[in-house]
This record gives C-alpha cells, sequence and structure tokens, in this order.
C-alpha cells in the first residue's frame, strides 16, 4: 500500500500555524467575567460591607477614596446608575478628591462587585444599605450625587435622611415622569425572560442612545455586560436586572419632590430622551415621554430652590460627554454648600 509523504518543512509550517491561528482565535473571543466583576480593576480599593438581607448573608462593595488635594472635611456620596458600577465615576472621583473631598462610591446590591441576590429590591432598602456603608466608615454628613437610576436613589436618599444629607446633585436622573402612567406593565419574569436573550449587538444598540456622539471608549461599558452573559452564573444577575428595573417602574419618586429639603442642584443633557421600558411604549406615545429639556425645568420647580443646569448637545451621562462641564457644574454647587 502506498503512503503519501509530506515534506518536512510544510508539516512543520502546518503544526506551527495551528496553534497560532488558535492564540489568534482566542484573544478575540471575550472572556466571561464573573457576577462579581473579579478582575475588573476599580479606580480605588473595594471594601466589603457584611450585610444580612432575607436571611442571606452577603456583601455590598464600596470605595471610601481620600482626598488627594488639601483636604476640607466634607464627603460626597456617588451613586451609579443601572447599567453601570462604581467605577464608572473614575473621573469624577479624580477630580472631587483632588478638591479635597473624600468620596465614598458604593456599588448597590444586585451591582458591580456587591452580592447579586434574589431579594424584594426597594429604593428604601438601598438608601438604608448606603447610609450602612456610612456609618461603617465614620461618614455622619455627605452630599449626595446620583445618576440616572442613581438620581432616584439619591433623592430617597434625602427624603429618608435629610440629617444626613447636606446636598443632592441629580445628574440625568431617570423617574422624572411616573412611567407607570405610560408605559405598559411587564412582569419581572417577563422582563428576566427578555435579559436572558441578551446579545452584544443589543446591549451595544441600547447604549448607543445614551450618547450624542458615540465614542470607542464607551464600549468598554457594553463589554462589561456583554461578558457577564457568558458567566455560567448569568441566569442571577439577569433576573436581579428584571426585579431592580420593576423596582424602578413601581417605586417612582417624582411625586416626592416638593417633599426635598436640601439643597439641591438638576443637571440635565438636553439630548437625554432616555423612557424605562422604551420599546413597549405605544409609537404614537413616545414622542410625548423622556423629554428632558421639559422634564428638568418641571424637576427644578418641583423641588423647593433647586438649581438647574443645562448642558446642550449633551445626552444621559454628562460625565462621560461633558466632563468639564458637568465637574464645573458640580464642584461649583458643593463650594456654596461650604459657604
Amino acid at each position: 500500500m502506498s503512503s503519501v509523504r509530506v515534506p518536512a518543512l510544510l508539516l512543520s509550517a502546518l503544526l506551527l500555524s495551528a496553534p497560532a491561528a488558535n492564540a489568534q482565535e482566542a484573544k478575540r473571543a471575550p472572556e466571561a467575567l464573573g457576577l462579581g466583576m473579579e478582575g475588573y480593576p476599580y479606580p480605588a480599593p473595594v471594601r466589603f460591607l457584611p450585610v444580612r438581607l432575607e436571611g442571606q448573608d452577603l456583601r455590598m462593595a464600596y470605595m471610601d477614596v481620600k482626598p488627594t488635594g488639601n483636604a476640607n472635611g466634607r464627603t460626597v456620596v456617588l451613586l451609579h446608575g443601572k447599567n453601570f458600577f462604581g467605577a464608572y465615576w473614575k473621573d469624577t472621583i479624580r477630580v472631587l478628591t483632588g478638591a479635597g473631598y473624600r468620596v465614598v462610591v458604593p456599588d448597590q446590591m444586585g451591582f458591580g462587585k456587591s452580592s447579586k441576590p434574589a431579594i424584594a429590591y426597594s429604593f428604601h432598602t438601598l438608601a438604608s444599605l448606603t447610609r450602612q456603608v456610612l456609618e461603617e466608615v465614620g461618614v455622619k454628613q455627605a452630599a449626595v450625587v446620583g445618576h440616572s437610576m442613581g438620581g432616584m436613589l439619591a433623592t430617597r436618599f434625602a427624603l429618608m435622611y435629610p440629617e444626613v444629607t447636606t446636598q443632592l446633585v441629580l445628574e440625568n436622573p431617570i423617574g422624572l415622569e411616573d412611567y407607570r402612567e405610560s408605559v405598559p406593565w411587564k412582569s419581572t419574569e417577563d422582563l428576566y425572560q427578555e435579559n436572558l436573550q441578551a446579545t452584544e449587538e443589543g446591549l451595544r444598540k441600547y447604549q448607543r442612545g445614551y450618547y450624542v456622539k458615540w465614542k470607542p471608549e464607551y464600549d468598554e461599558y457594553v463589554q462589561v455586560l456583554y461578558r457577564q452573559t457568558l458567566s455560567g452564573e448569568y441566569p442571577r444577575l439577569a433576573w436581579v436586572s428584571a426585579a431592580t428595573q420593576t423596582m424602578i417602574y413601581e417605586q417612582p419618586v417624582v411625586h416626592e419632590f416638593p417633599n426635598v429639603k436640601v439643597p439641591t442642584l438638576v443637571v440635565i443633557g438636553q439630548e437625554d430622551r432616555t423612557v424605562v421600558g422604551k420599546g413597549s411604549v405605544p409609537p404614537a406615545l413616545l414622542p410625548k415621554l423622556g423629554q428632558y429639556p421639559a422634564l428638568g425645568k418641571k424637576t427644578a420647580a418641583a423641588i423647593p430652590g433647586a438649581t438647574l443646569v443645562e448642558l446642550p448637545n449633551v445626552g444621559h451621562i454628562p460625565h462621560f460627554e461633558s466632563p468639564e462641564k458637568w465637574h464645573a457644574a458640580l464642584l461649583d454647587f458643593l463650594r456654596k454648600g461650604s459657604k
């Protein structure tokens, strides 16, 4: 029986090229990210507060960052949005600590490096946990800054703990309108099933709506969410995401804005059109929702003595799209509160 002889040099080339091709493919493939975001770098050391909720032993992650400039003895708390986590405040942390502020940045329960429990999520619970973090690090009073969902939480915190809150800052908060009045209700189970179908392109398309002009660096936050979908534990995170969307829908704070008793700054990117549950809204009704220029004015008028800063040509995340103007407005407001 005859055999085909492969020249030695060709055989060697084939053997060498196969691992190289495999390595290149592996390099391109995204790596799954665990639900605790293990290995994902944060801008400061992360500490954990032991918490017991509904019979579960949990941990709430937070950063406690000391001032790098001349310390002024004041503390700022930064509260993240629903599709984000504490690390996305990295530039604001740098600016604030450089200006002499101590900065505390929690990952809310169910987000970032914190535990992802199946519990009854509420803004009251998250506000209470945030206060526990402050008590853990010895902070008695702080200015509270909230972006997006964090704006709803910051409002709830100020309503629950006015004696702790020196100032309130709302950066393009969601919940400036009561979604129950316009957005069709969906069960947490239905939202969970939708989350299980998340794709990289779908997540990117959604986040592109945050910005007036997309930049490549914004894709980092798409990749975090997408890589978590590749984890074997992703169904647990998908449920938490659904439960917190239910929380946003069913627990509005908009009707309580007149009860806010602390000095408040409202910063609104004028191109923002965010609506929670937007995909379920009838097309004819959608143009009437998420109109942030009007909503910002209405919110500032509802909160006694509030200051409104409007940022033209900016979308949902001013601290990304217009960091200079955002930080200038934030620092100016905080300094006025120290007088």
